[in-house]
């Protein structure tokens, strides 16, 4: 089984068109299809399942995929170790990341990326949904949680701080909040499921709260709607301080119990599957977010 054919697999299985992916790698078509051929009757399976209109992953090619881009990976990171194909990173980089933090600190910086890494492809999955990073193949994902799998390996991003929040229209109709206790006779907007809100004091007091149905009636799932919602007048929310920092410098969310911040275990994590090497079309990619977000966050620098 040589890599070039498992190279040739991935980039088809990325494209779901042999050709193009054969022409990626100077191969005419019907040299792509014969090694495809070679590397199937290698493995013993069909990898991939083909019609005069389309191609598609079978379920063999779907399991095999993951070990395909390991080998790959490994093949390019041991290239790059020996200080071959530095200067060109190219091919498909598979990315998931929340789509509210994409938006806001990501996607406006992305053209910087590409301009330095131009035959690079960049396959972007932004939702507020997790996806599996072994069974979508990513090869890279922002997490806003904790890590816990322990098949993931990761590099810090940045802290999340997450602190209470309403619109001024809010608070001016229902009154501030002074104490923990105070929220009882107060409309809350959840995102995700409505567990017990733990707050921490400046001093280290730590008070918790239970939302009850009858003042917790907005629930979401996505945290851009979630954080209009607030804006809008919903209630008071938990939100992630790099959400609404600038919605707190504008005045258009005002902080709510401003001497307590949520008590959560997560952080911005850039995590990887541990199967894989670290490839360098990872690395630069991570290196690059890193440099521009994680070493001086905007919300860190002007916190509320």
């Amino acid at each position: 089984m040589e890599t070039d054919t498992l190279r040739l697999f991935v980039l088809a299985a990325d494209k779901l068109n042999i050709s193009a992916a054969g022409r990626e790698l100077g191969l005419a078509p019907s040299v792509a299809s014969a090694w495809m051929t070679k590397l199937e009757k290698c493995i013993g399976a069909d990898l991939l399942h083909r019609s005069t209109r389309k191609v598609a992953l079978s379920m063999e090619g779907v399991e095999f995929l993951p070990y395909a881009r390991d080998i790959v990976a490994r093949e390019d990171a041991a290239r790059a170790a020996l200080g071959q194909g530095r200067a060109k990173v190219s091919g498909t980089l598979r990315f998931t990341a929340p789509s509210t933090f994409a938006q806001l600190y990501i996607a406006p910086i992305l053209p910087e990326f590409m301009a330095d890494h131009p035959e690079l492809r960049l396959d972007m999955r932004l939702s507020d949904k997790q996806f599996d990073l072994i069974d979508g193949s990513f090869d890279l994902a922002l997490r806003n949680a904790v890590l816990e799998d322990s098949t993931l390996r990761g590099r810090k991003l940045a802290d999340d701080t997450r602190i209470l929040c309403a619109s001024p229209k809010y608070l001016e109709e229902n009154g501030h909040p002074e104490t923990p206790v105070d929220l009882r006779n107060h409309r809350l907007v959840a995102f995700g499921n409505d567990e017990p809100l733990r707050l921490i004091k400046g001093d280290g007091a730590i008070a918790q709260f239970d939302p009850s149905a009858d003042n917790c009636k907005l629930i979401f799932d996505d945290g851009h709607s979630h954080k209009l919602a607030t804006l809008a007048g919903a209630g008071v929310a938990a939100h992630s301080l790099w959400s609404v920092h600038a919605e707190l410098s504008t005045g258009n969310l005002v902080r709510v119990l401003p001497d307590y911040t949520c008590v959560a275990n997560t952080a911005l994590w850039l995590i990887y599957p541990q199967t894989n090497v670290l490839s360098v079309k990872v690395r630069v990619f991570m290196d690059f977010l890193l440099e521009r977000i994680g070493r001086n966050p905007q919300w860190i620098a002007h916190p509320q």
